[in-house]
């Protein structure tokens, strides 16, 4: 059937309907008004900081600064410790103060390490003499250890007589020790004789060498007030395994640390 002329046809049109404000929306204005808000803020506190002094600014940071709760328990309890009493007498401050003081003077005994090294670098004869010297950092201190050599002794054979090398290395390490207040101790060690020997003479032998060393110290400038402790220790703790080795006559001058350990 032919559709007539003068019928109009119909067109349907379809609004699109667009919801937020148009093609930006309205978030942008809570973001910005969260900006302006957080500036005045800013600026706000600026301003309250330049007001006001050093002590008052010094308390507003204390304020914001983390802080421990440090109590002391009577004993009596139920808890983990089962009534153990409990007391903390150091504060927090204390122990980075101790802890600070400690790595001033690790630094301060690398540095005297240091000057015996270039002490031993000056010249050959030095060289040679620090050939039987080793310089370490230990807990206690600042260790300096003079040891035997297969060929060069410290001690004549069995007595408390100094060799050259050995009144040599003193001398230069007395004079090092003597540029700091530190107290110093001394240690003697030896190696062992054969069991056929009837007096060991291991622990008569380590305590006179000691002696010797602590007069020979005090002679290079060395006061007898800072010396802690003047020891020997016989052939009880060897440096090499071979009980007869003479790499363990040995004697260590230490320079103790003042400060306790962190």
């Amino acid at each position: 059937m032919q559709r007539s002329d003068n019928v109009r046809p119909i067109i349907i049109k379809r609004k699109k309907v667009v919801v937020g404000g148009g093609h930006h929306g309205g978030a942008w204005k809570v973001a910005y008004a969260d900006f302006v808000t957080a500036m005045m803020a800013f600026f706000l506190m600026l301003w309250l900081l330049g007001s006001v002094t050093d002590d008052k600014r010094k308390g507003i940071a204390d304020y914001f600064s983390e802080t421990y709760a440090i109590q002391s328990h009577s004993s009596g309890g139920d808890g983990v410790m089962g009534g153990v009493s409990l007391s903390l007498e150091d504060s927090l401050t204390d122990k980075i103060a101790t802890r600070e003081r400690h790595l001033t003077e690790t630094s301060a005994l690398e540095a005297l390490a240091e000057v015996l090294q270039e002490i031993a670098a000056q010249d050959a004869d030095l060289a040679e003499a620090f050939n039987q010297a080793v310089v370490r950092l230990s807990d206690e201190g600042l260790v300096v250890e003079l040891f035997d050599l297969e060929d060069s002794a410290l001690f004549d054979g069995q007595t408390d007589l100094p060799r050259p090398v050995l009144q040599l290395l003193v001398s230069i390490v007395a004079d090092v020790f003597a540029t700091v207040a530190n107290p110093v101790a001394i240690t003697v060690h030896s190696r062992s004789f054969p069991s056929v020997i009837l007096d060991n003479p291991v622990w008569p032998l380590t305590v006179t060498r000691a002696q010797a060393l602590h007069a020979m110290m005090q002679t290079a400038g060395l006061p007898d007030h800072r010396f802690r402790r003047v020891t020997g220790h016989a052939d009880r703790a060897p440096a090499d395994p071979q009980p007869m080795a003479a790499r363990n006559n040995r004697v260590e001058l230490i320079l103790l640390r003042v400060v306790d350990r962190p």
